[in-house]
């Protein structure tokens, strides 16, 4: 029998600096296989449906991932409850749904690649580009956030590592048909994303300065569809449809919210890569390598990129009552100090005035509280890499990069083990033992009268103490 295909025709979703895409009018979009690969522009149609899969799929990794990580904590019942703990069990739906959406980016590059593109003689290499490096970030997705997944559909289970080889494989095969200076610094920093995962520092350096010579200010963006009711899951639990759900560490206040609306229809976008990536990977190899003054310089060159990204002005996210809205109570003013552990000094400005009638100001694309004067006075290899985790995790908020850089990583859900003979391998999580349980990660203590507060576990410096461990660091092992 001849299998149907959904075509997507509902919203025109895009990457990067790429036009919207509009298959055009379709009356009925359940058509045969054969019909779809025969009908005009079917690849073009085919690129904007696996576009908009992809979206979605990274609008709901961003949501999961940085509650999971210590980024935030979900103040609501809406949404997970449990990856605050963390508790990962391999019989939870959001497990399950995470491993879906990287085996459902994977076959429609792959059918795009090796059915839609052999029928549509009108297919270009710029297609062939988007779905290569699609296909590569579903390997990316199972290679940064899982012990295992399968590699093909019906396939056996592979460990973490191998999925990133493989990613590295496709967005090679991206590279050579690269035809702008962005694609080619987005393949370039994706191929050094995997490599710096896997602690590959030669080759992880190597394609960072490839991307920079490409462009030393790239952003590839995923977008939404505001129009057409499509936000991004993370959106609608920051300043969507259930308000504030999410609350920042008070650390990252200055850097919430990053998907704003501004209107009802605003949907933001997500970032999924970008210039300030290779500058961090360089950074971390050169630490590693002990040369403290050539990562100190590659730092403030990242400052100064960090420095000229876009701020919005004039964002309400005025609330009534308690910040939080929920079962933690969250600082409310600028004149709130925060220390990133007992053991640390209190620091002005990462708090802002959200109350009415005040306004904020929100950096959309990267952020950062390091100075120049914190890099300068770091004083040994420890404090500076100290300072690249904080930057990465300011840097990446609400990315859902997070989850990777704390060694945390999925198991392999129920349904896929119960058919694959390797499965029972991998169905724990890995949670590395130095990760606070029980949410103490998002764990704070708020003194109201005095105006400060005092977070309970500085994650950038539990990273550094277990850095020779095999799950963080990766340049350190």
């Amino acid at each position: 029998m001849m299998k149907k295909i959904l075509i997507y025709c509902v919203s025109a979703l895009s990457l990067a600096s790429c036009s919207l895409l509009d298959p055009g009018d379709v009356e009925n979009p359940n058509v045969s296989e054969e019909d779809f690969l025969k009908s005009p522009n079917a690849m073009k149609t085919w690129v904007n449906g696996a576009n908009r899969n992809f979206a979605i799929a990274i609008g709901r990794y961003s949501e999961l991932m940085e509650i999971l990580s210590d980024n935030y904590y979900n103040t609501y019942t809406a949404g997970s409850k449990v990856f605050d703990s963390p508790t990962l069990l391999y019989t939870d739906s959001d497990v399950t749904a995470m491993q879906r959406y990287v085996g459902s980016i994977r076959e429609d590059a792959v059918y795009g690649l090796e059915v839609v593109a052999s029928a549509d003689a009108e297919t270009t290499n710029a297609q062939k580009f988007n779905l290569l490096y699609l296909k590569g970030y579903s390997y990316l997705l199972a290679g940064e956030y899982f012990v295992a997944l399968p590699s093909e559909s019906g396939g056996e289970v592979v460990p973490w590592r191998e999925h990133l080889s493989l990613a590295i494989s496709a967005f090679e095969e991206a590279l050579r048909l690269a035809e702008s200076v962005d694609d080619k610094a987005l393949a370039n920093t994706l191929i050094a994303r995997a490599y710096y995962r896997l602690g590959d520092k030669a080759n992880a350096v190597k394609y960072s300065d490839a991307a920079l010579s490409s462009s030393g200010d790239f952003v590839c963006m995923v977008k939404f569809d505001g129009e057409n009711g499509l936000f991004s899951g993370i959106q609608e639990f920051l300043s969507g449809t259930y308000g504030t759900a999410y609350q920042p560490l008070p650390r990252l206040d200055f850097l919430d919210p990053k998907y704003f609306k501004k209107t009802s229809l605003d949907a933001r976008p997500i970032c999924i890569a970008k210039a300030e990536e290779p500058y961090l990977i360089k950074a971390e190899a050169a630490i590693s390598d002990g040369n403290v003054a050539g990562a100190k310089a590659i730092l403030l060159a990242l400052l100064n990129l960090v420095g000229r990204r876009p701020v919005e002005a004039e964002v309400n996210d005025q609330v009534d009552g308690d910040f939080s809205g929920g079962s933690k109570v969250y600082p409310e003013g600028s004149d709130y100090r925060v220390a990133a552990s007992p053991d640390d000094t209190l620091r002005s400005g990462l708090v802002l005035d959200r109350k009415a009638p005040n306004l904020i100001s929100v950096p959309y694309i990267s952020g950062t509280s390091v100075t120049p004067e914190m890099i300068s006075a770091a004083s040994t290899p420890d404090d500076l890499l100290e300072l690249v985790y904080l930057m990465r995790q300011e840097i990446f908020i609400a990315e859902g990069r997070r989850v990777a850089d704390l060694g945390i990583r999925l198991p392999l859900c129920d349904v896929e083990a119960a058919n694959v003979k390797n499965g029972s391998e991998y169905i724990t999580a890995q949670i590395p033992p130095f990760i606070p349980l029980g949410g103490g990660m998002d764990d704070f203590t708020i003194d109201e009268a005095a105006h400060t507060v005092v977070i309970a576990h500085d994650m950038n410096k539990i990273i550094v103490q277990n850095k020779t461990s095999c799950y963080v660091a990766p340049f350190c092992e």
